[in-house]
């Protein structure tokens, strides 16, 4: 092996010879009550085998019927990807023997696909980055083989079997496990942003295979790939990139060849193995599905479409930070997941102080959410809530601390009640009363004479515990503002 090494940082290969060429398959399972060409339930969760009938059973003498609303989620991602919408469309029989194939083929739309080059962005450490897309098709799921309920036999359950998939393909654009992370982070995003597919991998309704090669820096062509399937976990997906990348770099290294395969990704031992070899492209024979009539998408449909889709998370968190003057930072975290923006958007119909109203979003709201594992839809309280919660914190009214906790509880607690009037219950509204102000400050200084003397002598950082003795006068009453000046004036004087 020669003197170079191969070191990694942040999933980039740090060194000046080889680069990874990546390329992703992800697999969406999506988000309709039955499967692709016939009314069997897509539940989860189901006993095996349960969840079958003579279509999905591949009986003789079964039709498929087109499932409509397929056809719609497939057309609304491509257009959220910024795809080609093919508008002449028809399946195809992808023929192959696997024993939890019920037909002995998979109707897939692979040489006809329903959209078509598109991109999404990421964000890198260095700059913006638009992975490119080479198709999005439309193809039915295959059952599960179940290898651990038997020692002897494999056990197969065809719940899955016809179960509407998209494949979402992306050029050989990726250069590094980062980027491949940050691409299916955005990707389960939109997924679920635009209600197209739950993107639960641990389920296996979103899975992803990883086409992997290196060659050298500057080199354009492709070299020998491998595909490591079976990828169960975003995480995972980065982890098995970076061990594979590590393995062909040696192989390199030592002038051993590398072979066209399979392979696998066990993560107890973080290394890759390998399933079978693919010395020659796979001859499915493809040809047009004689029982599914051709299909053809109109503009208009198109068109209507586009105008259903909501506002997409790129372009919320660009109005954020620019309209709104929030940090990109705060932006990216209300758009995470469309439920929260969803939330904020109906606060900010409440009240214009947009950056406290992400404070409180990513605060205390989000904590709440997270600790009782639920969502905004089902937060406790409504957006006009919280907007009064923000514009009495504003007022000065009262202090956030006890907003965001003891007034937020008692309201969660009694979903109607108004935030003045427990406030008021509670005995929390702040005192802004002047001269209650100045004899609470008075009182202070008056009994702390040694710490005057020593703020004199230049301790300016005892202005701190003077109003920390003036909030326990009041019993956390005082408006600290009001009485932070007022300490200043006095002590200045």
């Amino acid at each position: 092996m020669s003197a170079i090494k191969s070191l990694y940082f942040c999933g980039v290969i740090k060194n000046d010879i080889y680069q990874a060429v990546i390329g992703l398959e992800v697999h969406a399972q999506l988000l309709t009550k039955s499967k692709l060409f016939c009314s069997d339930s897509t539940a989860f969760g189901a006993e095996p085998n349960t969840q079958v009938s003579p279509v999905s059973l591949a009986h003789p003498g079964t039709l498929p019927v087109m499932n409509k609303a397929v056809i719609e989620l497939a057309t609304k991602l491509g257009v959220a990807m910024n795809c080609q919408i093919e508008q002449h469309n028809y399946f195809a029989r992808k023929n192959y023997f696997y024993p939890d194939l019920p037909k002995g083929y998979q109707v897939s739309q692979h040489t006809t696909p329903i959209c078509k080059g598109g991109f999404l962005i990421i964000h890198t450490p260095v700059a913006e980055k638009k992975i490119l897309l080479n198709r999005i098709h439309m193809e039915e799921d295959a059952g599960k083989s179940i290898h651990d309920n038997d020692e002897k036999n494999t056990s197969i359950d065809l719940n899955r079997a016809g179960m509407p998939l998209l494949e979402i393909v992306t050029e050989p654009c990726i250069h590094s496990a980062d980027e491949a992370y940050s691409y299916l982070t955005e990707l389960r995003k939109l997924l679920r942003w635009i209600a197209v597919c739950d993107g639960n991998m641990e389920e296996g309704s979103m899975r992803c295979d990883a086409n992997i090669s290196i060659r050298l820096l500057g080199e354009t062509k492709l070299n020998t790939r491998v595909e490591v399937k079976n990828l169960n976990s975003i995480r995972n997906v980065k982890r098995a990139i970076e061990a594979e990348v590590q393995r062909l770099i040696t192989l390199t290294e030592n002038n051993e060849p590398v072979i066209q395969q399979t392979r696998s990704y066990d993560a107890l031992n973080n290394t890759t193995f390998a399933l079978r070899s693919k010395e020659e492209a796979d001859d499915y024979r493809y040809f047009p599905e004689p029982d599914l009539a051709p299909f053809f998408i109109s503009e208009e449909y198109i068109e209507t479409i586009k105008n259903s889709l909501p506002a997409l998370p790129a372009a919320l968190q660009k109005k954020y930070t620019t309209q709104y003057q929030l940090s990109a930072y705060d932006a990216s975290v209300i758009c995470a997941d469309k439920e929260d923006a969803d939330f904020f958007e109906a606060l900010l119909l409440h009240t214009k102080n947009y950056k406290a109203a992400a404070n409180w979003m990513i605060g205390p709201l989000k904590s709440y959410c997270n600790e009782n594992n639920i969502g905004f839809a089902s937060f406790p309280l409504l957006p006009a809530q919280i907007a009064e919660l923000i514009e009495l914190t504003n007022a000065g009214k009262i202090n956030f601390n006890n907003a965001s906790g003891k007034i937020l509880h008692e309201m969660m607690a009694k979903p109607g009640s108004n935030a003045l009037q427990v406030a008021t219950d509670l005995n929390l509204l702040q005192e802004s009363d002047n001269s209650a102000l100045q004899s609470w400050v008075d009182k202070v200084i008056e009994a702390m004479p040694d710490k005057v003397k020593e703020y004199h002598a230049g301790k300016k950082n005892l202005l701190g515990l003077f109003a920390g003795e003036v909030k326990k006068m009041s019993k956390g009453k005082a408006d600290m503002q009001a009485v932070t000046k007022l300490l200043t004036e006095k002590l200045n004087k």
